[in-house]
């Protein structure tokens, strides 16, 4: 039986750069001897002592050799324990194996997947596995998509109470950003362009609104690829880099939430760069940037300590319907999304999980869909993030 499993939650790339920052908030937030028993696994023994001594966690958390190249190592620690924590990207050419595994065997799952061309892969091929075995997938539990998925959540929930309906329109505006994307979402991007130019059809799904919901499709979508001025929100707003992920996983949290938010719902995503002729220029520099296609920065690379604990993101989310009902949900993060904020939110999303069982049956997730409230309570007291709705 699952329960009888020798850990709670297994790290795997504890290692690399946002690794180890999970690792470090583990052992900070849950320690050692607690209700969560969690492990360090990587590809070599000798780099997770030597990780595990660096960052002064204690030699009781155990560690395990995995090797995505090894599969017998991977399908072990598979069957060790309950949540396979990874951050070992890209992932479309390192997770395919370890989720099938992991959909077979039982075992939940947490990523950082911003690849929607190989979770439209998975999902084809794992979802009915997860569903008989239990395992419950669940992707993109970092700064994409968990802010943004769970914003519309929160807002949908909030709209459902006061309203008594689920609103069927969404902006989600970045309103500030202070950060960097990781090394590893950079890495990804790059790769899924790669795969992109080589593989016929992948072009579809990366534009596809509605890729991930497995052939439901709903309205035309707004593009968000151009700098527009909206009047009543009082600003300019450029293309924000993380939608073409962001808007498909909220899309299929309504896909999986049976269309909680509506047939008709309709989101897009852009970043506010202000109004007038400033807001303007600033829109139309956004809006040519072409720095993450081309930034050197690679896996395992990253901002200083200092760096993580200056950033922060600030998203509004602004639902309305046709009657001019209208309800403003702010969400804010304490650290830099790509890294301070990342680490924190695929831990809470794994020990959620790990906490709470009977969330969700098996098969392939989104956080909202998943552990919605339950993770926006746990992210709001442990995470340093906060969800409000503003006037």
């Amino acid at each position: 039986m699952i329960d009888q499993r020798q850990y709670g939650i297994i790290v795997y790339g504890a290692t690399g750069y946002t690794g180890r920052l999970v690792c470090e908030y583990l052992n900070k937030q849950y320690g050692v001897n607690g209700d969560v028993v969690w492990a360090m696994a990587g590809r070599s023994m000798e780099k997770l002592q030597s990780v595990r001594d660096e960052m002064g966690i204690p030699v009781e958390v155990p560690l395990l050799v995995a090797d995505a190249d090894d599969q017998q190592t991977v399908d072990a620690m598979v069957a060790s324990t309950k949540v396979v924590l990874t951050t070992v990207g890209p992932y479309q050419l390192y997770g395919s194996d370890l989720v099938k595994a992991c959909a077979a065997a039982g075992t939940d799952y947490v990523d950082l997947c911003g690849e929607p061309a190989w979770m439209h892969e998975m999902i084809a091929a794992h979802g009915d596995s997860a569903k008989a075995s239990g395992a419950r997938i669940v992707f993109s539990c970092g700064f994409d998509s968990i802010p943004f998925d769970l914003g519309v959540y929160f807002l949908q929930q909030a709209a459902k109470e006061k309203l008594g309906a689920a609103l069927p329109r969404v902006k989600g505006r970045v309103r500030a950003m202070q950060g960097s994307f990781s090394g590893g979402t950079l890495a990804s991007f790059k790769e899924t362009m790669k795969a992109a130019a080589k593989t016929p059809g992948m072009v579809e799904i990366l534009t596809n609104p509605f890729a991930l919901t497995e052939g439901v499709a709903g309205p035309k979508q707004p593009s968000g690829a151009k700098p527009v001025f909206e009047e009543e929100l009082g600003s300019w707003s450029a293309p924000f880099v993380m939608a073409s992920i962001n808007t498909k996983n909220v899309h299929r949290s309504n896909f999986l939430l049976a269309h909680e938010y509506g047939e008709d719902f309709v989101y897009d995503e852009m970043m506010f760069t202000g109004p007038g002729e400033q807001g303007e220029a600033t829109a139309k520099v956004v809006a040519a940037d072409k720095s993450m296609a081309e930034s050197p920065l690679k896996p395992g690379e990253g901002p200083s300590k200092e760096e993580r604990e200056a950033g922060f993101y600030d998203v509004l989310f602004v639902g309305s319907n046709d009657k001019g009902d209208v309800i403003k949900v702010g969400v804010k993060g304490d650290k830099d999304p790509g890294y301070g904020s990342t680490s924190k939110m695929i831990a809470e999303s794994a020990v959620c999980l790990l906490k709470n069982p009977d969330a969700a049956s098996g098969g392939i997730w989104t956080p909202g869909a998943a552990i919605g409230s339950l993770l926006v309570d746990r992210l709001q007291s442990n995470a340093g993030l906060t969800f409000n709705v503003e006037d």
